[in-house]
């Protein structure tokens, strides 16, 4: 890749960061996926990960967010080790100070959500513990309701 790209890199980093995460929600969004819109998904959410990774302007929360969305794609796509991976990512991010509860519960939705795809229910019901805790910290009252939500969804 050239050093001194004829374009602004930042600028490009601010756009394909969420433009690619939003993409990759249209995806998980879907009740039925083809395999080839499985892989558009997994490559939309590693890229947006990746250009948030490229930003000076990126804290702890983006990085949350964004190794969040890929835990939730590999969980999609039935591969419980690489959910597990992204989500103990997404657990580190979320510790760092700073960073509201809202994204450390969201960090245990998706290790809880990983540990259900690799068939490990007693490890899934402590991280949806863990994430009902959190939410529990969560004083936006949509924010709650929203992981709250989620958590119901978790089997």
């Amino acid at each position: 890749m050239s050093k001194n790209p004829e374009f602004d890199l930042q600028q490009a980093h601010r756009y394909f960061s969420a433009e690619c995460f939003n993409r990759a929600w249209d995806y998980i969004d879907k009740p039925a996926r083809t395999p080839d819109e499985d892989q558009i998904m997994l490559q939309l959410g590693m890229a947006s990960l990746w250009h948030w990774s490229q930003r000076p302007d990126r804290t702890p929360t983006n990085l949350s967010a964004g190794y969040w969305q890929v835990a939730r794609i590999y969980a999609l796509l039935g591969q419980a080790a690489a959910a597990r991976q992204y989500g103990q990512l997404c657990l580190q991010a979320s510790q760092a100070e700073g960073v509201a509860p809202f994204y450390l519960g969201y960090a245990y939705e998706a290790l809880a959500r990983a540990e259900a795809v690799a068939g490990e229910k007693a490890q899934a019901r402590e991280y949806l513990r863990l994430a009902r805790q959190a939410a529990g910290q969560v004083t936006d009252p949509e924010e709650q309701k929203q992981l709250l939500d989620d958590l119901g969804t978790i089997r």
